[in-house]
């Protein structure tokens, strides 16, 4: 029998198959769907400071004004004893998550303050997560803002939750740092016990008629996985944390790619909303074929065996092959 089994973040996972943060995450239906189909740990949907920010603000001006020239009206539409707040809704969810499911559940946590990440954290730990994602959600669009600090930004983050909370905290990454396997090393070196690469910043549109900005979601395609599985190839050598692909894993080819080239954890989301979360249990049946096919008795004995210290050609995975592509493409007559 095939052993899918994997340590992500210093956690025993059944499998590699993670289902990322999504909608499909926030209902506890459809969580143990996928828990059924096979997942190997279950990353919340993300809680966003400024959606508790928003909220709070609404429900002050709420309070505030609803007795305005009423002099009778401090029971006049009171807020009711059982109301949850964008919070409370949150940890109430992932306590019925840890109290339902077996597999690892991790929190997932997008902040804008200093306060806001340090507080939900700490209630986030207090509520029993099993681990915490970090989704710092940062776009550099200031001129006078260098790379370093930005990089400082994640890294003094990094720090200020290790001093207050023991969860172990998987970094949410963009590709655009000047280097990343720098940056890497230097998350790992600050406590962080894995990268998550790379976070997909949905790109605004502008709307031809009305001229204005509009948000656009689109799902990811299968070619967003090959910088993924490069990186992690790259790095997987070269650092000691955990690292989990994430974007563009829609079949089983990409999952053992990035498997081969040294991921830990292979997130899904995009082919999870596409298809259900009973699919979840095709792709693993069609990665334990694959090993199946290829004498691979477990997971981790093929982990990484294409990393760039361990493949063939380690040099493709750096400039040597770039005039070879550039070449092999043939144009139509």
């Amino acid at each position: 029998m095939i052993d899918l089994s994997t340590r992500y973040l210093g956690l025993a996972l059944r499998s590699p198959l993670v289902p990322s943060s999504s909608p499909l995450t926030r209902e506890l239906d459809t969580a143990h769907q996928l828990e059924d189909a096979g997942a190997g740990a279950l990353v919340m949907h993300s809680l966003f400071e400024e959606t508790v920010h928003r909220e709070q603000k609404a429900l002050e001006h709420f309070v505030h004004f609803q007795s305005l020239g009423h002099m009778e009206a401090d029971s006049y539409l009171p807020v009711p004893d059982d109301y949850l707040s964008e919070l409370d809704d949150y940890l109430e969810h992932l306590r019925a998550l840890k109290e339902s499911l077996e597999i690892p559940v991790i929190a997932s946590l997008n902040g804008i303050s200093d306060d806001g990440w340090l507080e939900f954290a700490r209630e986030i730990a207090a509520a029993g997560a099993d681990a915490l994602e970090l989704n710092v959600y940062y776009v550099a669009a200031d001129p006078e803002v260098t790379g370093e600090q930005v990089e400082a930004r994640y890294l003094a983050l990094l720090r200020q939750l290790k001093s207050e909370v023991e969860l172990p905290i998987a970094m949410k990454l963009t590709s655009q740092f000047s280097s990343v396997a720098n940056m890497v090393k230097q998350l790992e070196q600050g406590g962080a016990a894995g990268a998550v690469l790379f976070n997909r910043f949905y790109q605004p549109d502008i709307d031809l008629e009305t001229l204005r900005v509009t948000p656009r979601l689109q799902l990811s395609s299968p070619a967003e996985a090959l910088l993924r599985i490069r990186w992690i190839a790259l790095l997987r050598s070269r650092v000691g944390l955990s690292l989990a692909a994430t974007g563009g894993l829609h079949d089983a080819e990409g999952i053992i790619k990035a498997l081969l080239a040294g991921a830990d954890a292979t997130y899904l989301c995009s082919v999870l909303l596409q298809r259900g979360p009973g699919y979840l249990a095709t792709l693993q049946q069609e990665v334990i074929d694959w090993l199946e096919t290829h004498e691979y008795d477990s997971v981790r004995q093929m982990q990484g065996s294409v990393s760039q210290a361990c493949a063939i050609n380690p040099a493709a995975y750096e400039h040597a092959n770039y005039l070879e592509v550039l070449q092999s493409f043939s144009h139509y007559s």
